[in-house]
């Protein structure tokens, strides 16, 4: 695994980046790293330029490709079934046709092979996530609220839902198991908002589909603007509106606009 001059190859990087390392494998590859300042900045330097190219690669491929969900969805589904029908690891196909080329060569098509199969086989999880969310996991996001009296709530701003630090985002991801999704395509989302007694805590948050679903964070919104409304007028209790709003936002949704469908303006 390591070479004559005791530092990882960019073969043996990219196979650990890829996941391709057995478990003592890859222990190996993480103990040096730990101690190999020049090795750890080659993998940094091999992760930015995969992250680059992934960018610039989707960039371009969104700008052609129409905007409608059928020819996208079909277009990104055929890429999968080519990327599954071509069989085997992509790593070690690439590394078996590098054997005949100069090492200079050999890492460059290395690189450029790893990050045009990690672009392909990253479209489908984040689809099928991002479909998904539309209403969180109750034993990750029950909700959670603070200890606060309606005219407390309505003295304040309507303060909505509030920026969500970085850090708590990342936890928020991990926890939902897409640690990898574009988060562009979510919003970190309070169950029961700020504007209603919600609580600054992980078990109040979740991740939100935009754009994947019709029940997105936008609909949500107009569902808190209502119920705040409703409560300050004293139409409806708080805790019954925090209940409500937890339980299933949705069916909170239809019952206070009346449709079974998300209105128009808030979509």
């Amino acid at each position: 695994m390591l070479s004559e001059d005791t530092h990882i190859s960019d073969q043996d990087l990219l196979a650990a980046l890829d996941g391709e390392l057995t478990a003592r494998a890859a222990a190996r590859v993480e103990s040096h790293l730990a101690a190999c300042w020049p090795c750890r900045a080659r993998q940094q330097e091999l992760e930015k330029a995969i992250g680059d190219f992934v960018h610039d690669h989707r960039t371009a491929m969104e700008a052609r490709i129409a905007p409608a969900d059928g020819p996208r969805a079909l277009l990104k589904a055929q890429l999968t079934q080519l990327a599954a029908a071509s069989g085997g690891s992509p790593g070690r196909r690439f590394l078996a046709a590098l054997q005949k080329l100069g090492p200079i060569a050999a890492g460059l098509v290395v690189v450029l092979g790893s990050i045009a199969f990690l672009w392909v086989f990253s479209q489908r999880p984040r689809v099928a996530h991002a479909s998904a969310i539309a209403i969180p996991n109750p034993d990750l996001t029950p909700g959670a609220t603070v200890l606060v009296s309606r005219g407390e709530v309505c003295r304040e701003s309507n303060t909505k839902n509030k920026i969500v630090p970085v850090a708590l985002q990342r936890r928020v991801f991990e926890e939902y198991g897409i640690a990898g999704a574009d988060p562009r395509g979510y919003e970190v989302d309070y169950l029961v908002t700020p504007a209603l007694g919600g609580a600054d805590d992980i078990h109040n948050l979740w991740p939100h589909a935009q754009f994947a679903t019709e029940w997105n964070a936008g609909v949500k919104d107009a569902l808190e603007d209502r119920l705040r409304d409703l409560v300050c007028a004293g139409d409806v209790d708080l805790s019954t509106a925090q209940r409500e709003i937890a339980t299933n936002w949705i069916d909170a949704y239809k019952k206070y606009f009346h449709t079974d469908r998300p209105l128009p303006a808030a979509r």
